[in-house]
C-alpha cells in the first residue's frame, strides 16, 4: 500500500513538474513570438493576440468543458491526473506571464526551445500517465464519434487547423515556424517517452554460433538469448544470436565478432531504455 501510495505521489510530481515545463516554454518562447505550435495552447495563443484574453484562461476554458465530455462520453478512465495537468498548465501560464523574461525574439530560437521545453514537459506528464488535454481530448473525442478516423489522424487535424488558423491570423511564415515547434516537440515528446539511456541490440547470423556465445558471456558478462531461424535461400536452419549492451561496448563487440567469423551477419539497432539485470532496475 506505502509503495502504491508512493507511486502515486511521484506519477502526480510528474505531471505538475511537467505541467510547470510546458507553460514556462509558452510564457518564454512560443506565445510572445505569436508560434501558435498546434493544440488548445496555440489556439489560445491565436485567440489572446485577437480578442487580448488570457492565454492560461482560454485554456481551461477550452479544456474543461473537453474534458468533461470526454469523461461523460468514454468514461472515467480519462483520469484525474488530466484534471490536474490542465489545472496546473493555466494557472502556471497566468502566474508565469508577468514572472518570466521573454528569452528571445527570434522565431527560430523561439519555436526550436520552446518546441524542445514544452516537449519535455509533456513527455514527463505523458510518462506519468496523464495527459495535457486540448487535442488528445479532442483527438479521442473524433475517434469516438468518427470511428474511420484514427487517433494520428485526428491528432494531426486539430494541430494543421490551427497552424492553417495562425497563418491566416498572423502570416504564413510563422504558421512555418509553429510547424517546427511542432516536429521539435514530438521528437523530444518521444526522447522522455522511450528514455535518454540508449543502449544497443545487435542480431547475429553466424556459422559459429556457439564461439560467438561463450565470448560475449565470458569476456563481456552479457546475457545473449538464442533465436531459431531458417534460412530462406540457403533452406538451413540458424541460430540468430540476440544480445543488448551498452553504446561503449559496440565497438568492443564488433570487434570480437569479426576476430570469431569475419562473414558474421549482424543486425544493430537502438535500445530505448532497457530494463532488467545488467541495465536499469524497473
Amino acid at each position: 500500500m506505502n509503495q502504491k501510495i508512493k507511486n502515486m505521489g511521484w506519477s502526480y510530481f510528474l505531471v505538475t513538474v511537467g505541467s510547470f515545463l510546458t507553460a514556462a516554454g509558452l510564457v518564454m518562447f512560443l506565445i510572445p513570438n505569436k508560434i501558435a505550435s498546434g493544440g488548445v495552447s496555440g489556439l489560445a495563443t491565436v485567440i489572446y493576440y485577437v480578442f487580448n484574453l488570457p492565454v492560461g484562461g482560454v485554456i481551461l476554458f477550452i479544456n474543461i468543458p473537453l474534458f468533461l465530455l470526454a469523461v461523460r462520453v468514454m468514461g472515467r478512465h480519462i483520469g484525474a491526473k488530466t484534471l490536474w495537468a490542465i489545472l496546473v498548465l493555466s494557472f502556471s501560464i497566468e502566474i508565469m506571464t508577468p514572472a518570466l523574461k521573454v528569452l528571445t525574439h527570434d522565431p527560430l530560437l523561439a519555436s526550436l526551445y520552446g518546441g524542445a521545453i514544452t516537449g519535455f514537459g509533456m513527455g514527463l506528464v505523458f510518462r506519468a500517465g496523464g495527459t495535457t488535454g486540448g487535442t488528445d481530448l479532442v483527438a479521442a473525442l473524433l475517434n469516438h464519434y468518427l470511428p474511420n478516423l484514427s487517433l494520428g489522424q485526428g491528432l494531426f487535424a486539430v494541430d494543421a487547423f490551427v497552424v492553417a488558423l495562425a497563418g491566416i491570423v498572423f502570416n504564413a511564415e510563422l504558421a512555418l515556424y509553429a510547424v517546427i515547434a511542432i516536429f521539435v516537440s514530438s521528437r523530444v515528446i518521444d526522447l522522455v517517452q522511450e528514455g535518454f539511456n540508449i543502449s544497443k541490440s545487435a542480431f547475429i547470423i553466424s556459422n559459429h554460433p556457439e564461439d560467438i556465445t561463450e565470448v560475449i558471456l565470458k569476456r563481456m558478462e552479457r546475457g545473449v538469448t538464442v533465436l531459431k531461424g531458417y534460412g530462406g535461400y540457403s533452406g538451413k536452419e540458424k541460430n540468430i544470436l540476440l544480445v543488448t549492451i551498452s553504446r561503449s561496448e559496440l565497438t568492443r563487440l564488433k570487434r570480437m565478432i569479426y576476430e570469431i567469423d569475419p562473414r558474421a551477419f549482424v543486425i544493430l539497432i537502438n535500445a530505448h531504455e532497457v530494463l532488467g539485470e545488467g541495465f536499469k532496475d524497473w
